[in-house]
């Protein structure tokens, strides 16, 4: 399981004009069981992502293709995490 964080960079204001990509993107994300959670760094300090059944990188490169990776609206860093006790709604994460 990953944990990736998309911080906001110096482009930030190119944003808009990369926002429909980068959107594209998630829901790619999405459909392809790779995502889990998508959600906003608070305060506006980018995005963060929970993502599983993939590989680093292969996790790499998809995060490679986000147009706010490759155009330096933000700066990816990814963290493994290996689950060893969780809450019961998320067990299926020890799977």
């Amino acid at each position: 399981m990953f944990i990736v964080l998309l911080r906001f960079s110096d482009n930030q204001g190119q944003a808009n004009q990369f926002m429909e990509g980068h959107k594209k993107w998630i829901t790619r994300g999405f459909d392809d069981d790779v995502f889990m959670l998508v959600g906003s760094l608070q305060p506006n300090l980018g995005g963060g992502i929970v993502a599983h059944n993939t590989s680093l990188q292969d996790l790499q490169s998809r995060v490679n293709d986000d147009p706010f990776v490759a155009e330096n609206v933000v700066t990816a860093e990814i963290l493994e995490l290996t689950p060893s006790k969780t809450d019961e709604r998320l067990k299926f994460l020890l799977d």
